[in-house]
């Protein structure tokens, strides 16, 4: 596809080019037109003419492309609605009817990896409507959200403990993005926790805090912490954008961010709800 789209551009550039130098030609050799003005308000609107049809030439077959890739992804996402479905709720079923406690163990074991599948199922719907630029806010609890995600995030850190002291807030905004924010925030905190374990969340005057008892950071350390790629500690695992994406989405979504660390002795952040 891209190979054709190539010689398309290279060939309609190249007749184009070879249009408007027979054209300033035919206009100053054959005709010798000497009104400048004329000329060159010919000329413009040549090249405006000629600049929109390569222009088109270039977008519409990505356009195309883009919007079967988003059907494609769509389809996908509705046929993996069914077996998550299945699958949760005959787990559901067997956990009424088995007694024995390797048996359950097992199932247990079913029921954590179908949560992470509808996990990946619920991120891929949140990429699709984020590019096809629908409205994703709802109104929800931040406190309720809160109390998910530690008790997904239980199942993946079972060492680490939380400690949740949660006023209710209500607030209308992207829902799932702010569920990665969360995540990215409390699994930067585990990651650089050191020996404490220990994640405190709160929620006060429409502020959500989440510390930590690790590490810490100084002051250059967290200006540059929003970077992309960007580890206080390049031995820990990932990439090193979450809290790049975090900043974002917090900009985007006018929610005041702000990183209070020491060294060894943790960091506490802070999300304003306005």
């Amino acid at each position: 596809m891209f190979a054709n789209l190539r010689i398309n551009i290279f060939i309609y550039y190249f007749v184009t080019v070879t249009g408007f130098i027979a054209f300033a030609y035919y206009f100053f050799g054959v005709l010798e037109v000497e009104n400048l003005y004329v000329l060159a308000l010919v000329l413009l609107c040549f090249i405006l003419l000629s600049g929109v049809f390569i222009s088109k030439l270039a977008v519409d077959p990505l356009s195309e492309y883009v919007q079967h890739l988003q059907n494609l992804s769509k389809e996908t996402l509705h046929e993996l609605n069914l077996p998550i479905t299945t699958i949760q709720t005959n787990t559901q079923m067997l956990s009424k009817t088995l007694e024995d406690e390797k048996s359950q163990k097992r199932l247990l074991r079913i029921e954590n990896a179908c949560k992470m599948l509808q996990e990946s199922y619920n991120e891929l719907d949140y990429l699709i409507k984020m590019q096809s630029k629908e409205d994703v806010s709802e109104s929800f609890s931040v406190d309720e959200l809160v109390k998910e995600r530690v008790a997904f995030l239980q199942k993946i850190y079972p060492s680490v403990l939380f400690h949740l002291e949660l006023s209710p807030l209500e607030i209308r905004s992207d829902k799932k993005g702010l569920s990665k924010v969360i995540d990215n925030i409390i699994d930067n905190g585990v990651k650089y926790s050191g020996n404490s374990k220990r994640i405190d969340i709160h929620i006060h005057n429409s502020t959500l805090f989440i510390q930590d008892y690790g590490i810490g950071m100084d002051e250059v350390e967290i200006v540059k912490i929003f970077d992309n790629y960007y580890q206080s500690n390049s031995s820990m695992q990932g990439f090193g954008i979450g809290l790049s994406m975090v900043k974002r989405f917090c900009d985007k979504n006018s929610i005041e961010l702000s990183f209070k660390s020491t060294p060894k002795k943790g960091t506490v952040v802070e999300l304003k709800f306005k």
